[in-house]
């Protein structure tokens, strides 16, 4: 589970964030591109655009459940 408190700075304003527990996986990256990028030192991702279509909301989602440290959290707010 991730924890709001421990959020990645990198991450954009928004619903999904990535937190410290962050392994660098690339599972992310993988399953949502178009809103989950790399660090620019490499060691984590982070969330570099909120979502914009269903398509990107599931595809959000899916890393969400799949993130196999919980690194990914949802606030459920949209700002």
């Amino acid at each position: 589970m991730a924890f709001r408190d421990e959020k990645l700075s990198e991450n954009v304003p928004g619903r999904y964030y990535v937190d410290v527990l962050c392994i660098d996986c690339d599972l992310c990256r993988t399953l949502a591109p178009s809103n989950f990028d790399r660090g620019p030192e490499g060691g984590f991702s982070y969330v570099a655009k909120q979502p914009e279509s269903p398509e990107e909301e599931a595809s959000c989602g899916k890393a969400m459940e799949e993130c196999p440290t919980k690194a990914i959290g949802d606030d459920g707010s949209s700002s």
